[in-house]
């Protein structure tokens, strides 16, 4: 029989008696501390099965929480009734951090962590519905890098979320497998939604708007696995102007201000269906690893591959942006292929290509960029040789590639 754990206090009560809903809060005394000290053994005690029940209300911690117990959930009033604050954080690197399967956590948030807002490491069947992770102080580089963050996961479902301020990215799935984002809201983060070195992601019916890039298919070196097969479609995508302000060395920190979905140096990758509009640097961005300040700072895995290889974009609706493209070289580029007035096209490439693989100039069927979008306007910006002949014929792009599968989650 499953068990069902809830959390009540003193205070609670009293609030039940007035009528209001109300919550303990740290600074609060010894209600507060009780709050908190009580929910992290409800986490510690809990069996297979269990339910750990958090009434609405405001809620301040100064530590973070763990979780080690597979099939447990944790289950809120909702995102904006159930509030896990982290203002006065003391200590733990995370909000809440997870190691298990079969977790399931909904309706509830979590606000101002010193770091990542909500981790889960390594496990399977995960679950996180209706949650909101938050930086309330707007955007800044002390906020926590990662809002919403399963990484190393299988069978992993993000959906109704809201993730705002994060200085990396708002949702993050890293070195995972399958999965499916749909239907959240990313704003005012760095990177608003990001799939980094994950394979088989469907991603789709989300907003990321006011972001310093909307959505991210990344591929990173020296991480325990590549990634491919990732489909973003059906999003709204719109206005990720903000400036980049990410921590110095962090990945994300190369992406432009002004990006609406970027791919870099992923395989594989569907963009079809989404409203993509007014992004200041262009509205898709496909690149490779050696167009981002990441690179060379560290070695890098001989085995890793920093090409982008088999992008299809598709059936797109495309407006706006390219008129004011982040950085100097972006700007001079711009400048000199389209004039002072000009804009970017909705496609920007950075022109790296895996020259080894080269079959009369071009790529093998399957590692192609193809675009079937109508006049929609590409720019190879030649990155190999520091932009010095950018082209904008489009005719190397006019192909189609295999359509991936939808996403399946349950059958690992």
């Amino acid at each position: 029989m499953r068990s069902t754990i809830i959390l009540a206090t003193m205070a609670l009560g009293l609030a039940a008696c007035s009528g209001q809903s109300s919550a303990p809060t740290a600074d609060n005394g010894s209600a507060g501390n009780s709050f908190e000290a009580k929910l992290q053994q409800q986490l510690l005690d809990a069996k297979p099965g269990s339910v750990v029940d958090i009434p609405a209300g405001h809620y301040s911690l100064k530590r973070g929480l763990s979780l080690r117990t597979d099939g447990v959930t944790i289950r809120g009033a909702g995102k904006d009734k159930t509030v896990l604050s982290f203002k006065d954080q003391v200590t733990g690197p995370e909000g809440l951090l997870v190691n298990a399967n079969d977790f399931t956590i909904e309706h509830l948030a979590i606000e101002d962590t010193k770091g990542d807002g909500l981790k889960i490491n390594q496990g399977k069947h995960i679950t996180i519905r209706d949650v909101r992770v938050e930086w309330t102080g707007g955007p800044k580089t002390t906020n926590g890098a990662y809002g919403i963050y399963p990484v190393k996961t299988q069978d992993t479902l993000i959906e109704d979320s809201v993730a705002i301020g994060a200085s990396d990215a708002g949702i993050y799935v890293g070195q995972s497998n399958n999965i499916i984002v749909r239907r959240n809201r990313a704003q005012s983060n760095v990177a608003g939604i990001e799939i980094e070195n994950s394979i088989g992601a469907d991603v789709y019916e989300n907003v990321a708007v006011g972001n310093t890039g909307g959505i991210l298919v990344f591929n990173m070196p020296n991480l325990s696995q590549p990634g491919h097969a990732t489909r973003v479609f059906k999003n709204q995508v719109r206005d990720n102007n903000t400036a980049n302000f990410a921590a110095k060395g962090a990945a994300v920190a190369s992406v432009p201000a002004g990006s609406g979905v970027v791919v870099n140096s992923n395989d594989k990758v569907e963009i079809f269906d989404n409203d993509i509009v007014n992004h200041q640097t262009a509205n898709v961005i496909i690149s490779s690893y050696f167009s981002t300040n990441y690179y060379n700072k560290k070695g890098v895995d001989p085995n890793y591959n920093p090409y982008p290889k088999g992008i299809f974009i598709y059936d797109n609706r495309f407006a706006g942006g390219g008129d004011a493209p982040d950085g100097m070289k972006l700007k001079m580029l711009k400048t000199a292929v389209y004039g002072m007035g000009g804009r970017f096209p909705d496609v920007l490439w950075d022109g790296f290509v895996d020259e080894k693989t080269l079959v009369d100039g071009l790529p093998p069927p399957s590692d192609r960029l193809c675009i079937q979008n109508g006049p929609v306007g590409v720019l190879n910006a030649d990155g190999p040789h520091d932009y010095d002949k950018p082209s904008t014929d489009t005719r190397a792009y006019q192909c189609t590639l295999p359509k991936l599968p939808a996403i399946v989650l349950g059958q690992g």
